[in-house]
């Protein structure tokens, strides 16, 4: 499967959309002529309060009160989405770059082109496409999430075998891994935005925009291949039964039974913490290919700090958003606290970066990831119903791992649900 590195024609529309949600007040935090320098931040990554007052120490003219809010997903997201409508929303917010679409299109962010203006190169080209919709650009990008192979070298190694190079490769491997132990899978299910990762690679688009209307692509011909080839995998009965971040997850990590995890570099902390068994065991190695000679890499995960609409000082609200996402000093310590891996270009030398990790037995792994951080295939929208459309997939990717349907078909159901959503909200859809 070839990996399209072309942009997404749906980006340049997103403002135009976002127009038939809007309704929202425009007054909220700060003066309107941009006087104010006292903001608020909402958010929740560890690190996040001291990367704050390590701000305000080096920014006199600049306050800002960090706000903790459940993260997005658990809360966080709706409640800024009140705070816009109440006209009381703080300036700045953490908001995953999987969301930012359904925040434009709410009219729920403020466009900072003008204040940005010059910082396109700060930031790796995929981060920065997702801040960037419709012309406007919505706040700073933070963190990215390359994907790589975490895989059990202790298993690999006593099958005298390598990182695969393709993803053909990596089914073959799943097949000695299963017939070396019938309790030994090649990896478990995936959903959701670890999902979305291994489309994304392959350049199938979930969404985009003709006109003034939505594409809804997540039963294209490229996603029914990336589906085709998982599907083959749980037909030969090489895919664990045990969910992702389940218990039974963790225990077949920490004993070698789940041998890889396709996930983003996030899964490094999510892998120590809970699979302390496999300590020593595993390595990293860059995500398989699709065609051998190709570098395409997903992405999984990532966050901005967005402009809220409303906010009366953007001057200092992106003054503040750019330094989160490029001081050495303040982002090294976001990578000790929280793993976040830079979006800022500059910042892929950290030293903190450069850590021999001895779970992975003493494998610098985000080498692994700064070789992919740029690899990242540019050109992925996200639609502006995420929170539905992903409730929607994981319930039908979820029987389909378990043998109940396919997931070509839980590609096919999950469409017609957001194409009905989207058209129920008064958004034109192209058939």
């Amino acid at each position: 499967m070839k990996a399209s590195r072309t942009h997404a024609a749906g980006t340049a529309a997103v403002a135009a959309l976002a127009l038939a949600l809007t309704g929202c007040s425009s007054t909220g935090e700060g003066s309107g002529d941009g006087s104010s320098k006292e903001l608020t931040f909402w958010g929740w990554s560890p690190g996040y309060a001291d990367a704050v007052k390590a701000f305000n120490k080096t920014h006199p003219d600049i306050e800002v009160t960090y706000q903790e809010v459940q993260p997005g997903a658990k809360g966080g997201y709706q409640k800024m989405l009140n705070a816009v409508q109440a006209g009381n929303a703080p300036c700045l917010a953490q908001v995953g770059y999987e969301t930012l679409s359904s925040f434009a299109a709410q009219g729920a962010l403020q466009d900072v082109r003008k204040q940005a203006e010059g910082a396109e190169s700060d930031f790796q080209p995929a981060a920065w496409q997702s801040v960037s919709l419709g012309g406007a650009v919505y706040g700073a990008p933070v963190d990215t999430a390359p994907m790589a192979l975490f895989y059990n070298k202790k298993v690999y190694d006593s099958l005298g075998l390598k990182p695969p190079a393709t993803w053909d490769e990596y089914k073959e491997q799943a097949k000695r891994i299963h017939a070396s132990d019938p309790d030994r899978y090649i990896s478990s299910p995936y959903l959701n935005y670890d999902y979305a990762g291994m489309s994304w690679q392959a350049g199938a688009s979930w969404f985009g925009v003709k006109d003034d209307s939505w594409k809804v692509d997540l039963a294209s011909a490229a996603n029914q291949e990336v589906a085709g080839y998982w599907q083959g995998l749980v037909d030969e009965g090489l895919i664990s039964g045990a969910p992702m971040y389940d218990q039974a997850w963790y225990a077949g990590i920490g004993s070698g039974n789940i041998a890889t995890v396709v996930g983003a570099v996030w899964q490094a902390g999510v892998i120590k913490g809970g699979a302390k068994d496999g300590a020593g065991d595993w390595a990293v190695a860059p995500m398989p290919q699709w065609k051998a000679g190709e570098k395409a890499v997903g992405n999984a995960g990532g966050s901005a700090t967005a402009v809220l609409k409303g906010c009366g000082s953007t001057e200092a609200a992106w003054t503040f958003a750019h330094w989160l996402g490029t001081d050495r000093t303040a982002y090294g310590d976001l990578v000790t606290k929280a793993s976040l891996y830079p979006a800022a270009v500059g910042l892929l030398d950290l030293p903190q970066l450069q850590v021999k990790d001895a779970y992975f037995g003493g494998q610098p792994i985000y080498d692994v990831f700064a070789e992919a951080a740029p690899e990242v295939t540019p050109g992925w929208t996200w639609g502006p119903i995420m929170t539905k459309t992903t409730t929607d997939l994981d319930d039908a990717l979820s029987k389909a791992w378990a043998g109940k349907g396919t997931l070509a078909n839980a590609l096919v159901t999950t469409r017609a649900k957001t194409v009905a959503e989207l058209k129920n909200q008064g958004l034109k859809v192209a058939e």
